[in-house]
């Protein structure tokens, strides 16, 4: 895991393979990194993480900056998610508007694709809080994210970006209960990776599979469905469910068929994992 040392206002990041000798490690609380940052731009997703780290710095009387980096690989919901937010918390969300697919190594799909996503997001949120001020950025990743198999924590480590959630050892687990605590809507939100994520790796990434993806999602959403992935493969559509919603997906078998050929021409189940 990586180790953090917070010492004397300053948080300093060592790679997991050093070994410490001689220092007295402690987890830090979100009091004492906001005390120690009082000024600082949050990039926002509207999901778990990063809309009860806003609800903190809010509480902390943070001076936080709102980026939201609006793609292609974000569906319409996540983006309204994220507004939402902002009017519950009554904070100014900034939309940067990106065309993701004008970088080609993402478009590339390969298997470090969020490396190199990541440094076009937070390349545009750290140059577009620099104009506001604003010299230090920080993110949403918890200490439940595995850092070892994210290729995009390199690019936040790059651009030097905090994640205090992690630095304070908070859990998804623990993050939603105290969303939940406080009355944040996102607390049950269910985790959603980028609709990047279904495409294969390796196969190139197009506006026109990003588009079918998110409405068979919308599709299957608007049937009862909320946890799940429509995936694309080389024959069609992989479609992947969880065991709690087994039921319904045998309820609805022929109709899910039925919907997602609008989409493509064959759908493949595999309705035990989601993956």
């Amino acid at each position: 895991m990586d180790v953090f040392l917070y010492e004397g206002g300053a948080i300093r990041w060592f790679l997991p393979q050093i070994r410490l000798r001689g220092f007295a490690l402690k987890i830090m609380k979100l009091q004492d990194f906001f005390e120690a940052h009082p000024s600082i731009a949050l990039g926002f997703s509207g999901g778990v993480d990063s809309s009860y780290l806003l609800y903190e710095a809010i509480k902390n009387q943070v001076d936080v900056g709102v980026f939201y980096v609006k793609t292609q690989f974000q569906p319409a919901f996540e983006y309204e998610d994220a507004r939402r937010v902002g009017r519950e918390l009554g904070v100014k969300i900034h939309v940067i508007s990106l065309d993701i697919l004008e970088a080609p190594r993402v478009v590339e799909n390969p298997s470090d694709r969020c490396y190199y996503c990541k440094q076009v997001l937070f390349g545009a949120i750290c140059q577009e809080a620099g104009k506001m001020g604003y010299t230090q950025v920080m993110d949403g990743t918890n200490a439940s994210d595995d850092v070892s198999d994210r290729p995009g924590i390199k690019a936040l480590q790059e651009f030097q970006v905090y994640s205090p959630l992690r630095l304070c050892g908070l859990t998804k687990a623990e993050i939603r209960k105290r969303s939940r605590e406080v009355g944040l809507f996102t607390w049950d939100k269910p985790s959603y990776a980028c609709l990047a994520t279904r495409i294969r790796t390796g196969m190139p990434i197009t506006n026109d599979q990003l588009n079918r993806v998110e409405q068979a999602e919308e599709y299957l959403k608007s049937l009862g469905f909320t946890d799940f992935r429509v995936r694309i493969r080389e024959e069609g559509a992989l479609l992947q469910i969880r065991k709690p919603q087994f039921d319904l997906y045998e309820s609805k078998k022929a109709q899910i068929q039925a919907g997602l050929r609008r989409w493509f021409g064959k759908v493949v189940e595999e309705p035990e994992e989601r993956g």
